[in-house]
């Protein structure tokens, strides 16, 4: 198995970190890092180094030229975690000129999963109106909302939950605590 996760400059760059780590335990994780991620994966006391690390295969935004700007590279999905409302428009409207971008166009017309982990609050108009056309173009629109019918204790037991949902999302059999009813 094989996907891609992209981190943008959303806050929030655990979920993309936690993602990253759970499924390079399954498969092969090629990760692309935006230059607004750089920013804010250092304000919340992120090493970039450490996510070079863990990943496959990393890249930069600005390398458009890798094989993941392809339909010919056959991967089971990719995931923008976070991905900032900035990435979203650009993806909801064609505008492909970074390699995140290009990716997640490549992604949706060779009708593969895109998960968008978007992170922003509250949302104007021109948020909804390129989440709604996203949806309509076959992404999978997923802000990180926590579930708190799990009772978590802490931050990582809610960024575990999300993740779970958006590895299963992804078609792996993953086992985390589920709705079980009153």
């Amino acid at each position: 198995m094989r996907f891609v996760v992209a981190l943008t400059g959303a806050s929030g760059q655990i979920y993309g970190i936690r993602l990253v780590e759970r499924l390079s335990e399954l498969a092969e994780v090629h990760v692309i890092v935006s230059n607004a991620a750089k920013v804010t994966l250092k304000a919340e006391d992120f090493d970039l180094e450490y996510l070079r690390g863990i990943a496959t295969e990393f890249y930069e935004e600005h390398e458009i030229s890798s094989p993941l700007s392809s339909g010919s590279f056959k991967h089971d999905g990719m995931v923008i975690a976070p991905c900032s409302v900035k990435t979203a428009s650009c993806i909801a409207y064609g505008i492909t000129d970074n390699l995140i971008t290009r990716a997640a166009d490549v992604t949706l017309k060779e009708g593969r999963k895109l998960i968008l982990l978007v992170r922003e609050t509250p949302l104007h108009l021109g948020h909804l109106k390129a989440l709604c056309r996203l949806a309509e173009i076959g992404a999978i629109v997923m802000p990180p909302v926590p579930a708190f019918y799990t009772k978590p204790k802490t931050i990582d037991d809610i960024v575990n939950h999300t993740v779970s949902r958006v590895m299963e999302l992804l078609g792996l059999d993953v086992e985390y605590e589920r709705w079980r009813g009153i």
